[in-house]
């Protein structure tokens, strides 16, 4: 029998992994043993990391002289379809705040975000995502044509991607199911000197089967929904059930011409390469894309996964 010549594909010319270096107002300063160690600004922070498998570089004593606060898990959240979420308590040194502000800048594009320490870890942004908010200010500023480009932010959170959007003159819509974390994005855009960001409390999957019906489109597209959550009247998403039906429908609301999109992920249990297939899948397999990881390197150049992405323009 004639054996079928297979052809490889080398990943490396398709795969591209973004590393997030020291920023002006964040450092990764070590992580391992399950935790980083980060400088937000003048505070320094320990946190868990699942995907710090390795062993740290630095004595962790090294790390809680220098601490101002540290995140410890202390109990498990369960809903009532069975999920589960881990939430814990910050405990803190005296002169740590609960609320700090922290600058980020890339062109002309000056952004302020205000800081906070919640029951679930973070405070407020996602390093490893200021390449994407470059990429979005940098997509728009391109594609000025004289019209007014509109930008749909889903699962928004606090608003980076929003406000690197607004400040390059968009006309921006952030869909986050969380009042609470809308109100502090509605800080982050005050802080920043910009305004007129449209605010939806709503479902995200509910939102754009609407904005489908609708008829509706947009210029720029973002994304970065986690692998579990709840919308404000009980609707339930789940990232491996649902996110094919998303990724159908914003090919539905983008533009086919001078666009962007922008999908991220933070799930252990997902591979670039699965995302990359469900956009191509509904996109087309004729965009010009990048797709792979997002990673911040520490000061011991470990590089710290902490997300994958795909994102276009066309």
């Amino acid at each position: 029998m004639e054996q079928k010549k297979i052809d490889f594909i080398p990943l490396q010319n398709r795969m591209k992994t973004i590393v997030i270096k020291k920023l002006a107002g964040y450092e990764l300063i070590d992580c391992g043993n399950f935790e980083k160690f980060e400088r937000f600004g003048n505070y320094f922070l320990i946190r868990p990391e699942p995907q710090a498998i390795w062993a740290a570089s630095s004595e962790r004593k090294d790390w809680d002289q220098k601490a101002n606060a540290v995140f410890s898990r202390n109990k498990e959240i369960k809903y009532a379809d069975g999920e589960t979420a881990e939430a814990g308590k910050w405990t803190l040194k005296k002169g740590m705040p609960e609320q700090w502000q922290i600058d980020y800048q890339h062109e002309k594009m000056h952004l302020k975000f205000r800081l906070g320490l919640t029951s679930f870890k973070h405070v407020g942004i996602f390093p490893e995502q200021s390449n994407n908010w470059n990429y979005i200010y940098d997509a728009l500023q391109k594609m000025q044509d004289g019209s007014k480009k509109k930008v749909l932010n889903l699962f928004a959170y606090t608003g980076g991607a929003s406000l690197a959007a607004k400040a390059a003159d968009a006309d921006v819509t952030h869909v986050d199911s969380v009042k609470q974390v809308i109100t502090w994005s509605r800080q982050n855009m005050e802080l920043s000197g910009l305004s007129d960001i449209r605010w939806v409390i709503e479902d995200a999957m509910k939102f754009v089967k609407k904005e489908v019906a609708r008829g509706n489109k947009y210029d720029g597209i973002v994304l970065d929904p986690p692998a579990y959550g709840r919308g404000p009247a009980g609707e339930t998403w789940k990232l491996e059930r649902d996110l094919n039906e998303l990724i159908k429908c914003c090919n539905q609301l983008l533009q086919r011409n001078n666009s962007f999109f922008i999908a991220n992920l933070y799930s252990l249990g997902l591979s670039a390469l699965a995302l990359e297939n469900l956009v191509l899948h509904h996109f087309g397999k004729d965009i010009i894309f990048e797709s792979g990881e997002l990673c911040v390197e520490d000061n011991f150049e470990k590089k710290l996964p902490l997300g994958t992405f795909i994102r276009f323009q066309r």
